[in-house]
């Protein structure tokens, strides 16, 4: 809740032990908080029934209870009210159990000031008025689109989570949106105006990793020429997203454990640790389960991060928000390069609502990418999509498809060559949309080289209209 210059924020302080309650008091008063304080739950619930607070901080073991049994009363009768949980040095257990019981967050004995006083800022941020939670029955406020109820659920889900600090993991195959996911979780909470960090585990050389995760002294190694700032520290204050955690080496995946337990990093080569404070959101598109069970992800980091889980269904179980993305992405697509929007015919439509997507969203988005690239049509036909003939004739059969639709288009030489089950393709070992993308930027910088760079002949030389080498340029980062 907002509070008027008048106003004092209120925090209620629950410990059994009389110097804890007069650290954190004095540190409330120093922040401008009043704080409350009671030595029991009993003198807690009796705070409690004769006024409202705006944060409480409670031990984890009570003389007449457990701190956990405090979360949840007021999680369910004061909702407003953030609490987080003191918790005993390295009694990683209970802070996970209390941040699943509602706890937005957790601070280890012996407390550190710096930890605390950030815990108490965010604490009050969660009662300033936030980003509003998206409404729009489309999602099209947030970027997570979509009309199912998967996706309306994973909406209202991330507006909850955006109020916590716990530790969410995101769990969903490659192409879903899980970087959308958490940037959502990140821009509705309290630390929206922060940095969002992201990174990718898996594309960091293993001997780099630690580095970039923490930073390094100069001369701490051959090629330390500089003091450098960690990822952990570029995200001070705000959300640290650690795609494809899956794919971090053992021996670091200890290191970023303690990290996250103590709030601190110590960079390479440095001998002290520094107070960090961000909030952790991973991703894998690996069933971390299944890791743990082989040996390959170290069962304690996983049972850190992940304290909430949030899966995000393949394209294929939602096919009824295929026609929401398909016309945001042609939206997008234009306004990159101009001009008014594509349309899908109702055929092509058909079409992509047969296609099982195995590459979910990002693949609708390279068959539309592509199909705008190679069209000036102001409609898109089933031809345009360029699907395997399986898929496409089976929305051309369905009732009611026109005729026109039924027509196949013919198969150019470079399809014919693809098909071909004895063609010599050298796969290699990077993905199949980026040797693609390589061979597409050789073919334009040749055309535009001959052409000496005149981009209406390059185009007619390459068999593209000048508004589809526009669009390849400014994708493929040329222009």
């Amino acid at each position: 809740m907002s509070k008027s210059p008048a106003h004092k924020a209120t925090a209620l302080i629950v410990d059994d032990e009389p110097d804890i309650l007069e650290l954190v008091s004095i540190t409330c008063a120093r922040l401008g908080v009043v704080a409350g304080t009671a030595g029991s739950l009993a003198e807690a619930r009796g705070l409690l029934a004769r006024r409202s607070f705006d944060l409480c901080l409670t031990d984890m073991r009570l003389p007449d209870g457990d701190g956990i049994e405090l979360v949840r009363e007021i999680g369910a009768h004061h909702p407003e009210t953030p609490v987080a949980m003191i918790t005993a040095y390295g009694n990683m257990e209970s802070a996970v159990t209390a941040m699943k019981a509602g706890a937005f967050d957790f601070v280890a004995k012996p407390l550190d000031l710096h930890v605390l006083r950030d815990l108490i800022h965010a604490a009050l941020k969660l009662g300033a008025p936030l980003a509003p939670a998206v409404t729009d029955a489309d999602g099209s406020d947030s970027g997570l689109l979509g009309t199912s109820a998967q996706m309306r659920e994973i909406r209202t889900l991330i507006a909850k989570l955006a109020r916590n600090q716990a530790p969410v993991f995101i769990s969903g195959a490659s192409g879903t949106g899980k970087e959308l996911a958490a940037r959502l979780v990140h821009s509705l909470g309290p630390r929206a105006d922060a940095p969002f960090v992201p990174v990718n585990c898996g594309a960091i050389p293993g001997e780099l990793v630690e580095s970039e995760l923490f930073g390094h002294r100069k001369g701490s190694f051959t090629g330390a020429v500089s003091d450098k700032q960690g990822l952990f520290q570029a995200a001070q204050g705000g959300t640290l997203f650690l795609d494809e955690i899956a794919d971090l080496p053992l021996p670091m995946q200890v290191k970023l454990l303690r990290a996250i337990q103590q709030k601190s990093v110590r960079p390479v080569g440095a001998e002290r640790e520094v107070p960090v404070d961000v909030r952790i959101i991973s991703a894998s598109h690996h069933d971390l389960k299944q890791a743990v069970d082989r040996g390959a992800f170290r069962q304690d980091l996983f049972y850190r991060i992940n304290v909430i889980e949030l899966f995000i269904p393949p394209l294929r179980e939602r096919p009824e928000d295929i026609d929401v993305l398909a016309d945001s992405i042609l939206r997008r697509i234009a306004a990159q390069i101009g001009g008014e929007p594509q349309r899908l015919s109702a055929d092509a439509r058909a079409t992509l609502h047969c296609h099982d997507f195995p590459g979910n969203v990002r693949e609708l988005e390279n068959i539309l990418e592509r199909a705008t690239a190679l069209s000036d049509a102001a409609v898109l036909e089933v031809a345009d999509l360029r699907l395997p003939d399986r898929q496409a004739s089976a929305a051309e059969t369905q009732p009611g498809s026109s005729d026109a639709a039924e027509s196949v288009a013919p198969t150019s030489p470079q399809q014919q060559t693809a098909d071909a089950p004895d063609a010599d393709i050298d796969i290699g070992d990077r993905p199949l949309e980026a040797k693609l993308d390589e061979i597409e930027k050789k073919a334009i910088l040749k055309a535009l080289d001959t052409t000496h760079w005149n981009r209406t002949a390059a185009a007619k030389l390459l068999g593209m209209t000048p508004r589809s080498l526009r669009y390849r340029l400014s994708k493929l980062g040329l222009d």
